[in-house]
């Protein structure tokens, strides 16, 4: 290998090295490796800033703005409120949610629809007595398995294909994936439908777990009226931070709730004060002039207008990780509480304030109703869901991204207009017919997945120009090379998957596309078919929560363990790899 190919590796594999310890943005790691590249003068800056003129970084942007005036308007709201329906225990209404999750998610980011279902399906498991972790994963698989469907499925269909204009091959048609990914989404959701009930493991969600162990965790206590404390404010009563871990989360007043509770914030008597922490510690408050301890019957009172309950899923992207709820002032920062942190399967136990945040950390908040409006929106959180399950309402102007978004399908679909323009077109109406405004058409965007796309972009230059991708091509075909160019296909296919399980799926599938091109070339493929395969295995991922999105998102509101995603992942996996490495070399022969 030459200096730069050396170079190059070293690069690729700190930017990879960094990406799986998870401590740093992904958008820095992946911007901050290009940049290196460029120092060391393996690529120049055209190269290494190529993503960022690229017509696919901005089309995905884009098409998150249409994803948006979807989800505001509530246009798929009646849609998945007829899914589940009240006929057939288990199977009949997991098969009447998969097919439209995974049919809407063939044309619109799936992230806001798994958020949609969430709550409907967490509350109609209740209704029904069915564990809701026998329901969330399969959702989140579905939308994984539409994302096949076609080019605007998933970010990354979108970039190999703006790639592959880089490297000389004509671009994606739109439904042209979709000859691999129709067959894994069929056998895909029948093995969801047949095996879900037998492989998935009955567990129990944030909202049940905090219901049904909460009082492990919460006291209430009543303010004695003429008390040393009536008429105190918390901070002059020495209620705000109790050294026993105890915090006060919320004051009923008996009219109103104050949640969550400042300093200054006046307590009278009667009031009920809602503390949350090791009961173990109870006694430490029965220490408290003018504090009496009163029974709490119920931890959640979803009926309370005044308050609302919120469970928010900590994703990849939140800077929430790595941090504890005391280092960020989490209560004056999000004007919220905490109640519970539900990791793995469990809450847990002891001082909440000092738990460093993981991914994938589901906590149960109290705030005030406007709650989820301030935050959906932002990187703090990849889901925030109130515990009722109301389902949002369709407005009256639903009927205008759904038009925006078909005439920007057909067009596409029909080669009269192309995906970037048409979506660019698209974005801008929905702000023009005021559906969404400036600031919410910002927030759309999802910045970090579109600086990572980007700058992955300068990786697989500099992974090309610098023989790299050839000298690992070559050894690929070295090692799968005996069994043909379907070993070829079948170890592209499965280091592809290995890679997004571990990374994103984009920067998995930039990485992967030149090795993939030159492989093909060595061994007899067609590159075109090796690229498509590429995309194939970088958008399915089925074996961790962390791999994709929508899998972290129903982690905490499902109850799941780490490990429950291979359970059925691994079916689903096998397809992939099957049936991609059967159909490629058939669909697009050498």
């Amino acid at each position: 290998m030459t200096l730069d190919a050396w170079l190059t590796l070293a690069v690729i594999v700190a930017v990879l090295a960094t990406l799986v310890r998870g401590r740093v943005s992904p958008a820095v790691v992946v911007f901050g490796g290009a940049v290196a590249l460029l120092v060391l003068g393996v690529v120049g800056p055209e190269e290494a800033f190529s993503g960022f003129s690229n017509p696919a970084p901005i089309t995905v942007a884009a098409l998150y703005v249409l994803a948006a005036g979807i989800e505001k308007t509530g246009a798929l709201t009646p849609v998945m409120q007829s899914t589940l329906g009240e006929r057939g225990w288990y199977r009949r209404p997991l098969l009447r949610t998969l097919l439209p999750t995974a049919g809407a998610s063939a044309f619109l980011n799936n992230t806001p629809i798994v958020a949609m279902l969430i709550p409907q399906v967490t509350a109609w498991a209740q209704r029904r007595g069915v564990a809701v972790s026998k329901l969330l994963m399969p959702v989140s698989y579905a939308a994984v398995l539409g994302g096949l469907l076609t080019v605007i499925g998933t970010s990354t269909n979108l970039v190999v294909s703006g790639q592959m204009g880089e490297l000389g091959l004509q671009e994606l048609g739109f439904f042209e994936i979709g000859k691999v990914g129709l067959p894994i989404a069929v056998l895909g959701l029948l093995a969801l439908v047949v095996l879900a009930p037998r492989l998935l493991p009955v567990r129990r969600s944030a909202r049940r777990e905090m219901e049904q162990e909460g009082r492990r965790f919460t006291v209430e206590m009543l303010v004695q009226p003429g008390g040393p404390v009536d008429g105190k404010t918390v901070e002059e009563a020495r209620l705000r931070n109790r050294p026993s871990g105890l915090f006060l989360a919320s004051v009923d007043r008996g009219d109103t709730t104050i949640a969550p509770v400042r300093p200054e914030t006046v307590l009278r008597g009667g009031n009920r004060l809602h503390f949350v922490g090791p009961v173990a510690d109870v006694v430490d408050l029965q220490d408290v002039p003018g504090l009496r301890s009163a029974e709490l019957e119920h931890v959640l009172d979803l009926a309370d207008p005044s308050v609302r309950y919120f469970e928010a899923v900590v994703g990849s992207r939140s800077p929430l990780v790595g941090t504890t709820l005391k280092d960020v002032g989490f209560r004056s920062t999000y004007q919220a509480a905490v109640l519970g942190i539900h990791r793995s399967g469990q809450l847990l136990e002891g001082r909440l304030g000092t738990e460093e945040i993981r991914v994938g950390d589901t906590l149960i908040l109290v705030s005030d109703p406007g709650f989820r409006e301030r935050w959906r929106d932002r990187a703090d959180f990849l889901l925030v869901a109130g515990l009722d399950g109301t389902p949002p309402v369709a407005s009256s102007r639903a009927w205008i991204p759904v038009t925006i978004l078909l005439s920007v399908v057909l067009l596409a679909a029909t080669g009269l207009f192309p995906i970037l323009q048409g979506a660019l077109v698209g974005a801008i109406a929905l702000v023009a017919t005021r559906v969404l405004t400036p600031l919410q058409a910002r927030r759309a965007i999802d910045v970090e997945v579109i600086v990572v796309i980007a700058s992955a972009f300068g990786l697989a230059a500099a992974m090309q120009t610098s023989g790299l991708a050839e000298t690992v091509a070559s050894g690929l075909v070295g090692m799968f090379g005996t069994l043909g160019p379907w070993g070829v296909l079948l170890g592209l296919v499965l280091t592809t998957i290995l890679l997004t399980e571990m990374v994103t799926n984009n920067a998995a599938a930039l990485l992967m596309l030149p090795i993939s091109v030159s492989a093909a070339t060595a061994s007899g493929l067609d590159p075109r078919g090796a690229a498509i395969a590429v995309a194939v295995a970088a958008s399915a991922s089925f074996l961790t929560p962390i791999g994709y999105q929508t899998n972290t998102m129903v982690y905490g509101p499902g109850g799941y363990r780490f490990t429950d995603y291979a359970r059925l992942g691994w079916v689903l996996t096998l397809i992939v790899v099957v049936v991609t490495v059967t159909l490629v070399p058939l669909l697009w022969p050498s």
